[in-house]
């Protein structure tokens, strides 16, 4: 039987929190005692907010936790390539369109539509530029109108079939029902990936065979496995984690500005052991 291998992939927007450091923790603590392999992801492909200072907290904060992870660190930014290759394939199955929608016009649409659709991860895209013809959507292109590609839902389950199955080490054997997730974007005009993509065929190039991550991802994870169908890709189990909460019962985020693991380290001075205390997950050092 292979050994584990998990990963933790934070994006370098600001600095880890303790949030983070449970979410590292829990991924190392799968495979310290099997001979695994932990890696480490950097997803930095949001050139307006990712910074190489952040990129390099990251590394800092993780080391004194005391974590060790492989060799060389896959930097999402060094291989945009492979997501355009990625896009290009879902482009030949015709499962991609243009959407020219910027966030008010799905307001309003939805405004006038008077019931918006739902899913569990709020309102669901109303299918705004799903019918325009293709002499239109190249027209839109040819005069620079922003756009971000948008997967065809309904095309993609009835390729992929409607019995696709997951795993959760913590939930148990799941149906995939992406379809809770409407049109999701994919990628933009200036970006060839999205979150959804790039991690998505990350964990299959990387080998990882137990994808650790919060639970507010859980959904998102259904989608995921229709792009793996789609794309033929490698299927890992998961397991979403439960999220440290503050004071007042809301996840620590960083546009929050939860303490930083820098702060706890520099300003209250305490121990990385200490860290794990407060995370629940004390690793045998």
């Amino acid at each position: 039987m292979p050994l584990p291998i998990t990963r933790f992939a934070p994006s370098p927007t600001g600095r880890l929190h303790l949030g983070h450091a449970y979410s590292a923790l829990f991924a190392y603590e799968k495979v310290y005692a099997t001979g695994g392999k932990f890696i480490l992801r950097i997803e930095d492909i949001d050139p307006v907010r990712c910074k190489p200072e952040y990129e390099a907290g990251i590394y800092e904060d993780l080391r004194w936790l005391g974590l060790a992870w492989e060799f060389p660190v896959r930097l999402q930014s060094h291989y945009m390539l492979d997501y355009e290759d990625a896009l290009g394939k879902l482009h030949a199955q015709d499962l991609l369109y243009p959407c020219f929608c910027s966030r008010k016009d799905i307001r309003d649409e939805i405004e006038q539509m008077g019931v918006a659709p739902h899913g569990p991860e709020g309102e669901i895209y109303p299918g705004i530029c799903k019918a325009l013809s293709p002499q239109e959507q190249e027209d839109r292109i040819a005069a620079g109108d922003p756009y971000a590609f948008r997967l065809d839902m309904d095309k993609a389950i009835k390729i992929a079939g409607k019995n696709l199955e997951w795993v959760d080490l913590g939930k148990g054997k799941q149906i995939a029902t992406p379809e809770i997730l409407g049109d999701v974007v994919l990628a933009r005009k200036d970006i060839s990936t999205c979150y959804h993509l790039s991690v998505t065929l990350d964990d299959h190039i990387q080998g990882i065979t137990t994808v650790t991550r919060g639970m507010d991802l859980f959904y998102a994870t259904h989608l995921h496995r229709l792009l793996q169908e789609l794309l033929k890709l490698n299927v890992p189990e998961w397991h979403h984690h439960d999220l440290l909460l503050d004071e007042n019962g809301k996840r620590l985020a960083k546009r929050d500005k939860a303490v930083t693991l820098q702060h706890l380290r520099e300003v209250e001075k305490i121990a990385p052991q200490e860290v794990q205390t407060r995370t629940g997950i004390i690793l045998p050092y």
